[in-house]
């Protein structure tokens, strides 16, 4: 029961980003379910990997008990959207705040010799 609980402490530390910063991370639910969708398949496949050759393995005493196909805990699936979307929306809020919806290069160019620009 305890990996739910800090799931659960990371979605109520992360989402009020979204309403309070306006984040728009929601808004745009195809963009991240592509995002998403990315970043879970190898990481998925990797633990199930890990798990069938006894590398990787969770305490059931931390669990709620419901396992997936191939030893996969619901919590150990639900941790890498969970995780990516709070990293999601940690990004976009520092954007928000920074009022920078993307990096941009500096326009100026530093010399390496005299440490200023040209």
């Amino acid at each position: 029961m305890t990996y739910a609980l800090v799931l659960a402490f990371i979605v109520v530390g992360s989402c009020w980003l979204e309403l309070v910063l306006r984040t728009r991370v929601f808004r745009r639910w195809r963009r991240l379910a592509v995002t998403l969708a990315c970043a879970l398949t190898p990481f998925v496949l990797w633990d199930l990997y890990a798990i069938s050759t006894g590398h990787w393995w969770f305490d059931p005493a931390q669990l709620v008990g419901i396992t997936l196909p191939g030893g996969l805990p619901v919590e150990e699936m639900l941790f890498f959207p969970v995780v990516a979307v709070a990293g999601i929306l940690t990004l976009e809020a520092v954007r928000s705040v920074l009022d920078s919806p993307t990096p941009t290069p500096s326009p100026v160019a530093a010399d390496p010799e005299t440490g200023g620009g040209s």
